[in-house]
This record gives structure tokens, sequence and C-alpha cells, in this order.
């Protein structure tokens, strides 16, 4: 599995319409999507799936140069449905087809019916030609893995070993089935993530890589917000590990939100919940991070909160990426469906 810094073919979306995610028809969501695509465009190529019903929609809104193609899915959360891409020595790509079951099935899943969802990654695979490995029935979202390039996997103890993932299997178990299927050497096990994080706590809301042996982690140095505790856990595995090669890593801190993102009350009235969906509440803290940035070829894009942590995140990027230009994007319409600009895009590595 490449690392996401690694050369693009190109990045797949999902355009957003789901009344339980997206309120207010996803309008607001729609042009931070595009905005995404936008930036995206110069760089690589651009797909965008949207069912029947929404095609036309989604090919009029969307940027001129976008590939719209026609595939469903129940949700916009390219990350966790789409597959994950392996390159082989040749050069060759393959995807990989994770069994998905809405970030935890009947224990604790986030909607009731997710066969379209999990039908996502082999159809998009076979839109681009590419051969694909069905991991089914192992459970696994894209956001919950990290990857260097190099043979390292990144991963959270609270999502994998979840009672609604893959309870049957050990945590050796599981790791194995990681190295096997990713073709990497090692899993390095971060203990918690962002709090609040309905998907329990996917790794790309915490912490990735920068390049190798070298990681930036959500932060805060308030000791009343509940995500210390989570950060400190984090940061004491990072510091007792080393990468698939050996060295330990270089950690770089990058702050949440210096305060929390909330769902407003206006926010509330424009979600339409179906039976067996998760539904929110006013005041509810969202799971905010700015690790939830997006590597593209030549751009970073960054998430904002409309925060006074907004800048120094951007700084903080521009300083670890300085040959990639750091695109900010608001992304709070992007937060109230629950993730943010990484988990709706999923990199398509370059054959």
């Amino acid at each position: 599995m490449p690392a996401e810094y690694a050369p693009h073919e190109g990045t797949l979306l999902i355009w957003p319409v789901r009344p339980g995610s997206w309120p207010h028809g996803g309008k607001a969501a729609q042009r931070a999507f595009c905005r995404i695509m936008e930036a995206l465009l110069p760089h690589e190529t651009v797909w965008l799936l949207a069912d029947r019903d929404h095609l036309e929609e989604a090919r009029g809104a969307a940027p001129a140069g976008v590939e719209v193609l026609e595939i469903d899915s129940d949700d916009a959360w390219a990350r966790d449905v789409g597959p994950t891409f392996l390159i082989d020595g040749q050069g060759g790509r393959l995807g990989v087809d994770w069994a998905f079951n809405a970030w935890g099935g009947e224990v604790d899943g986030l909607y009731a019916h997710w066969e379209r969802d999990d039908a996502v990654a082999t159809r998009f695979c076979r839109a681009l030609g590419d051969p694909v490995r069905d991991a089914h029935p192992f459970v696994l979202e894209g956001g919950s893995i990290h990857s260097d390039g190099e043979g390292t996997i990144l991963t959270t103890e609270s999502c994998l070993l979840s009672a609604g993932r893959n309870p049957a299997m050990t945590r050796a178990e599981i790791e194995a089935k990681l190295l096997d299927t990713l073709g990497a050497e090692k899993v390095v096990w971060l203990p918690r993530g962002i709090f609040n994080d309905e998907t329990n706590e996917h790794v790309d809301n915490i912490c990735c890589f920068a390049g190798p042996a070298e990681v930036i982690l959500a932060w805060t140095d308030d000791e009343k917000d509940p995500q210390y505790p989570l950060s400190q856990a984090c940061e004491a595995a990072l510091r007792a590990a080393t990468d698939a090669k050996g060295r330990p890593f270089t950690i770089h801190h990058l702050p949440i939100p210096k305060t929390p993102v909330t769902v407003r009350e206006e926010d509330l009235e424009g979600y339409v919940f179906e039976a067996g969906e998760d539904v929110r509440e006013v005041g509810e803290r969202l799971a905010a991070s700015y690790v939830n940035f997006y590597i593209g070829n030549g751009v970073v894009l960054a998430p904002q909160f409309g925060d006074d942590h907004d800048a120094l995140a951007l700084e903080i990027l521009g300083r670890l990426f300085p040959t990639r230009r750091v695109v900010p994007i608001a992304a709070r319409d992007i937060l109230l469906g629950g993730g943010n600009i990484h988990c709706v895009t999923q990199q398509v590595p370059r054959r």
C-alpha cells in the first residue's frame, strides 16, 4: 500500500445527498466537495460517483473536467467504502475490497442498510479496469489505516478491536490479516483517536504520516479537554514504537480547534433521519481535527473551522509539506456529516 504522498493518478469522491448526513439537502456540503475537486483538478484526475437519481445534478454542479460515474452508494464516505489500492513490484495496481458494515453493523453501526456502500469498491475498480482482491468478510474502512509505503501501517485499537468489526478474531489475527493483505511488515497500534469520533476513532483523524518515520499527531495542551488523555496515550505509544525499518518516529503536534465544533439548532433542523440511523443532537461535539487533511499531487487540502487555530494549522502543514501548496477548505459543512476532507476522498495511486 503506497503512502498517500506517493504520486496519484487521481482521487475518488462520492456526491453527498443522504439527508441523515447532510442537512438542508446537502447543498452546503456539495459546495465544499466542489472546492475539493477544484483544488485537485489541476494536478490529477478526479472521479465523482453518483446514483442515477442524482447523476445529472452531480454532472451539472461538479467542476469541468471531473469524471462523473453512475455508481450507487448509501452515503458519501469514499475513504471508507472505496477500494484500498496496492501497487506491485512492476507498477501494476490492484484494489482491495474490504467488507463494509456502516462502522459497526448491528452492534453500533451508524445506519441500518449499507449494501450499496459495500459494493462500491469492486464497481469502481471495474470502472478503472483494475483487478480486485476480495477481502470479505473482513470488516475494515479506509479511514482506519494509514501506510508509509515502506511496510508500516498505522491504526487504532479502539476501532479495529471494536465489537462491531471482526469480533471473532484476535488482535494477532487482525494484524496478520492487515500485513498479508496490504503487503506490509509492521502494524503500529495507537490506543485511541479523536474524542467523540463515531467511527470508533479512525486513525486518519488522530495521526498520519508526513514522511517515512515522521508522523503528525492531533494535540491539545488543555488538560481539561477530553481529547487530552487520548492524545497523550497516542504519543506514548508512538514514542515506544519504531517503524518497519526500525526507525523511531519524529512526532509533529497539530492542535485541535481551540473551540469545540458543535451541532447548532439550525443544523439539526436540516437533517432527515431514517429508522435505525444514528441521529444528531444540538450541542453535540463533532470530531473536528486538522489531521483529517488530504495530500494530493502538489497540494495539501487543509480543513478550516472558523477557529482561532485555523491559521496555525495552515502554518504547520506548510512547514511539513514545503513542496506542496496548502489549500484551506472551509470544512464545517463536511464535518456535519460526521467526517472531514480525508474521509470523503480516496487516493488512486499512479500505476
